[in-house]
């Protein structure tokens, strides 16, 4: 066999080996247990009877708090598959709430993100019985689920619902998120944000005032599920408005790979748990970068990462996103294959 077939071969294998190590089943199952607690199924709705999960580092005070949002298209999962994502922030020292959220089909747009709102209530009234800070409150989020913490960023109506504001949030973080997406053209997609006349309402970038808690996009150029140019145009949009944006855009990561890097055997990947830290720790002592910023990531594997403040390209009009594309991995919320 030549040489640059074994090359591809062994490229070939040592990808689809970071894919299943991207798994979810296999992040948690490599997760430490250890340097924090965990108090589950807690009830943040009893109308719903919602729950969320609370990951607590040991010796907890006063620590910032992060409501994390999973992803799976509005449609599935379950904080549970999420471990490894509490206790990645919980190593940082941050308190991590993980609530579930109601899902398509049983429920459709803007429930999922109202039931977002309720879990932000309860954690600000309960982060500290749980070691953290409610002025140090924190939305988050992975594809979908980013969409949720955008939506309760950007349009306040869903925390002044619940009896709050967008005062009550330090930061939002969002990890390869649907924020620009129309037109909405795939028949699940339709059916969950519809009717048509009620499209625009389910687009965070339609929101954009200016007036927004500082924001953290960051995305895979890679990814093949959700566009990088929908984390570009919300970007955009809150720099033009004077809003506080800063993007992270990390040239080799996919869509699952981006929060795979938050597991604990993939962090030397990509340091996207590096990037939410720092971020965190700066907002939560109101030490800001400048807005209209972007920082481009290289991830190079066991090599320090190279970082680059470069300034947003000049604002431009906001072109309409194309509809998700067909997902190919696990983390893949499904597409169906026609109009």
């Amino acid at each position: 066999m030549s040489t640059p077939m074994v090359l591809r071969l062994l490229s070939l294998l040592l990808l689809l080996s970071l894919s299943a190590c991207a798994s979810p089943a296999m992040l948690n199952r490599i997760a430490p247990e250890d340097g924090y607690t965990v108090a589950l199924d807690q009830q943040y709705d009893a109308a719903s009877g919602q729950l969320l999960d609370v990951y607590t580092p040991i010796g907890a005070v006063n620590a910032p708090t992060v409501v994390f949002f999973y992803g799976k298209r509005w449609s599935g999962g379950d904080k549970s598959e999420f471990r490894f994502v509490g206790q990645a922030l919980a190593s940082r020292g941050f308190v991590a709430v993980l609530p579930n959220v109601r899902h398509y089909p049983a429920v459709r747009f803007p429930v999922f993100v109202e039931d977002g709102a309720k879990a932000v209530q309860w954690a600000r009234a309960n982060a500290a019985r749980h070691g953290g800070d409610p002025a140090k409150l924190f939305v988050m989020g992975h594809s979908s689920g980013a969409h949720i913490a955008a939506m309760l960023a950007l349009n306040e109506d869903y925390l002044k619902a619940v009896g709050g504001s967008r005062s009550w949030l330090k930061g939002m973080i969002g990890l390869a998120g649907p924020y620009d997406f129309m037109p909405i053209t795939a028949p699940d997609l339709r059916d969950i944000f519809g009717p048509v006349d009620r499209f625009a309402y389910s687009q965070p970038v339609f929101f954009v005032d200016g007036k927004n808690p500082p924001l953290q996009l960051l995305h895979g150029a890679n990814d093949e599920i959700v566009e990088v140019k929908s984390t570009r145009n919300l970007a955009r949009a809150v720099a033009k408005a004077g809003g506080a944006v800063e993007t992270v855009i990390y040239e080799n990561l996919s869509h699952s790979m981006i929060i795979g890097a938050l597991g604990s055997f993939l962090r030397g990947r990509a340091d996207v748990l590096d990037q939410v830290e720092e971020f965190i720790k700066r907002e939560a002592s109101a030490k800001r970068l400048p807005p209209q910023s972007e920082i481009r990531a290289t991830p190079l594997q066991g090599a320090p990462q190279r970082l680059e403040l470069v300034p947003l390209p000049a604002p431009e009009p906001i072109p309409e996103a194309e509809p998700l594309p067909v997902p190919d991995a696990e983390y893949a919320e499904p597409q169906p294959l026609s109009s």
